[in-house]
């Protein structure tokens, strides 16, 4: 006899942590648009469940549906994201043999250096100045 496997657990906090952060919008923005503070918003990612209102705005912010938050699963879209890419112009799906775990780190490491040097020039101008 097999056990009933019991229903995922879903944290819409940590949902929208998880795709903030993928899209790459810091906590301080996200809550500039919401018209919220970095701490509201801090809490809002701690919660299990958030108001439907609450979840409806967060949602357009990140340009997702809301059913998006409450149904993402890293796992799964980890899998989707490494096992096919449709290609739109010729509708052909491609294997690909990386993770993209691995390919989101190498251009946020990219982002930074860029982030880096920018600060570095400012601070050269900066001395030459004073």
């Amino acid at each position: 006899m097999k056990a009933a496997t019991m229903p995922e657990k879903v944290h819409e906090g940590k949902n929208v942590k998880r795709i903030r952060e993928i899209l790459g919008i810091k906590q301080d923005a996200l809550a500039f648009e919401l018209g919220l503070s970095q701490q509201a918003v801090s809490q809002m990612e701690q919660k299990e469940r958030l108001e439907p209102e609450l979840l409806e705005k967060v949602a357009q912010q990140l340009g997702v549906p809301a059913e998006a938050i409450k149904s993402f699963n890293e796992e799964k879209a980890v899998n989707i994201i490494a096992n096919t890419f449709k290609d739109n112009s010729s509708n052909v799906a491609y294997q690909y043999n990386f993770n993209p775990i691995d390919k989101i780190v190498e251009l946020y490491d990219a982002l930074l250096k860029a982030e880096r040097e920018k600060i570095t020039l400012l601070e050269k101008m900066m001395e030459k100045k004073g």
